[in-house]
Formats: C-alpha cells, sequence, structure tokens
C-alpha cells in the first residue's frame, strides 16, 4: 500500500489556528462503519452516541513546555530545542535546529545560562540525545524557559496556554496534545458518566511516533518511535469488564487507541502494564479493543490518517474528509471532530 493513496488536498484556510469556545461547541462529523452514512452534529451531542455500559478511555497525558529557545555557546548562534522523551534523570532524546549545526559535543545555553545543556549524540532518527546542567528543579525551570509546542502550522499566538491541554491531563511527559481530548469539558464528562458509562484515564505520552512524517513510499516500510505508556489496574478491570458485558470502547484519539490495541498485542487482552510502544496501525490491522475513535482530522499521508482509515476504511475515510472540506470543518489540532462508529 502506497503512502500517496492516503493524500488529500486541504485548503489552507481550514486549518484551525485557534480553538473555539467552549471546547464542546467544535463540530462533530459522525461516520458510521456499517452504513457508510455520515452525519454533521456538535460535539457535545457525543453523548447521544454513547450507551449505558460502554467505556470512554481518556489519554490524561499532560504537555510540557517542550519547546526552548537558546544559543551555542561558542559561536551565539541560535538553537531550538524540542523535547521528546526523558531518558534518564537530566537526559533527554530532542529535536534540534537547526540540526546540521549542533553536532556531538556541543554546548547550548538556554534563560541567560540559567540551563545548559550538552549534546551526547545523534539519534538514528536524526534527533539528539542531550544533557543538562541547571540550580534547582528541572521541571520548575523548564516551566520558566520553555514554551508550548505548539505545532509548525499554527501561526497565532495561544492566549491561554491551558488549551492546548485537556481538562483532565494529568501526568506531565508529552511534547504534543492529544488533540481529540481537547472538546471534552468537565460538564460532558459529568453528563456521559451519569448515563453509566466508565471514564478510564491510560497514559501515552506523545512523542515523536505521533507526529514524525511519513518519508517511504510504501506505508510497511515506515518505522514509528517508540513512545511511553502505562494502564492502571483499575482502567484495566474496567475496560476488560465492560467488553465482557458487551459494552463497547470508545477510545479518544489514536494515541489512546495506540496503547490500547500495543497492550492487547501481548495476549488478546487489556491488563495493567507499561512500557513503550512503537506500534503502528495501518489498513489491514485488526482491532481487539477498540470499537469506536473520537479523533481530530489528520495531516495528508500522517500514521494517524493511516490508522483511522484502519478502523472505518479507507475509501469511507477519504470520502468524509472530502465532505468535510465541503462544509468548511476547521482541520488539525484546534479543529474539528468526527466520531467513528
Amino acid at each position: 500500500m502506497k503512502v500517496a493513496e492516503f493524500d488529500y488536498n486541504l485548503p489552507e484556510e481550514l486549518i484551525a489556528q485557534e480553538p473555539v469556545e467552549p471546547r464542546d461547541a467544535s463540530r462533530l462529523l459522525v461516520v458510521h462503519r456499517q452504513t457508510g452514512e455520515l452525519e454533521h452534529r456538535a460535539f457535545r451531542d457525543i453523548v447521544d452516541y454513547i450507551r449505558p455500559g460502554d467505556v470512554l478511555v481518556i489519554n490524561d497525558t499532560k504537555v510540557i513546555p517542550a519547546r526552548l529557545f537558546g544559543t551555542k555557546m561558542d559561536t551565539g548562534g541560535h538553537v531550538e530545542l524540542l523535547l521528546l522523551k526523558r531518558m534518564g534523570r537530566d537526559v533527554w532524546e530532542a529535536l534540534v535546529r537547526p540540526g546540521r549545526r549542533v553536532r556531538p559535543g556541543a554546548s547550548l545555553e538556554f534563560g541567560d545560562g540559567r540551563l545548559t545543556a550538552k549534546v551526547r549524540e545523534v539519534t538514528p532518527a536524526g534527533g539528539r540525545i542531550v544533557e543538562f546542567a541547571y540550580n534547582g528543579v528541572f521541571e520548575a525551570v523548564l516551566d520558566e524557559l520553555g514554551q508550548m509546542p505548539l505545532p509548525p502550522y499554527i501561526h497565532k499566538e495561544l492566549a491561554d496556554k491551558e488549551r492546548y491541554q485537556t481538562v483532565y491531563a494529568k501526568e506531565e511527559g508529552s511534547a504534543a496534545a492529544p488533540t481529540a481530548g481537547l472538546h471534552f469539558t468537565p460538564a460532558l464528562l459529568e453528563s456521559i458518566a451519569k448515563k453509566g458509562v466508565a471514564i478510564c484515564p491510560i497514559t501515552l505520552h506523545v512523542g515523536l511516533g505521533t507526529f514524525r512524517p511519513v518519508k517511504a513510499d510504501d506505508v510497511a516500510d515506515h518505522k514509528m518511535h517508540a513512545e511511553y505508556y502505562s494502564i492502571s489496574e483499575g482502567a484495566a478491570k474496567a475496560i476488560t469488564s465492560a467488553k465482557e458485558a458487551g459494552g463497547r470502547v470508545f477510545a479518544v484519539g489514536t494515541t489512546t487507541t495506540r496503547t490500547l490495541e500495543a497492550a492487547a498485542q501481548k495476549n488478546g487482552r487489556i491488563a495493567a502494564d507499561s512500557g513503550w510502544t512503537d506500534i503502528f496501525i495501518f489498513p489491514g490491522f485488526e482491532f481487539q479493543v477498540v470499537d469506536a475513535l473520537i479523533t481530530n482530522f489528520h495531516l495528508p499521508r500522517s500514521t494517524l490518517l493511516m490508522l483511522v482509515s484502519a478502523l472505518a476504511g479507507k475509501d469511507l475515510i477519504l470520502q468524509a474528509y472530502q465532505t468535510a472540506i465541503e462544509a468548511r470543518y476547521r482541520f488539525f489540532s484546534f479543529g474539528d471532530a468526527m466520531l467513528i462508529l
């Protein structure tokens, strides 16, 4: 299967530059897999599609201010770091720009020297392993000097950085938000819970694996970057109980979907677990856990578009995307949402 099969043309003005208010006022395109029917709703209407006994699984990861702007200590040249993954106490994997000028051995400084970094090595994916030095608590220093890592297609400054966090964000560690969850409000979650739906948090820290571009021509040749996940005992029991009782698993976002399906690869069922996953879901994949998916509209040729196509079928998804474009839906991180049933 060729990557080019997952391409589509998107007018630039449909790329959302800021979130809507309130969160659940975004639009919702409902995709019915069995019939091919498409419905236009508001996101808050999602409560109408979830039944008592179902389970809503959310990713409670929290975005850290992972983008740092600084200089090379020897030349004064400007550099940018995007922290991806913690490798040790003060050691991180990061993307660096301009990468060709930041070689192993280079020393970097941020905030007039409040934070310094030594580049240790280059990763196979072209990133860098850096070791930081600082006084005090790293998280406090990062919170002061770092910026929220908004995607490059968002050109407008975010007035409230909490709008790039879900209302249930808890576990710090992501370089990007699990954007499907941005549409939920506390009141909407309460309405869902009152229907007799279990809401189960799990964790996947979003890193390079989620948004790394696909450079291969053939889908099967793309290799995902590993990301850390965790499923608690309580979440595993709730998901398993719902499935056994005939309930459906609604996954909020592709990160939640990847976590659940990665955990199920071991023995076909969900159990408490944590570790690293590089699972790549594309058409032909057999889902074992997820019955319905809440997701945003994704970039052309992306692994995320391939994942939703694996669940609903490539032709139906591309048809739904074309319908959304014609109806002027808003796309990508701050855009509207899709529910695949």
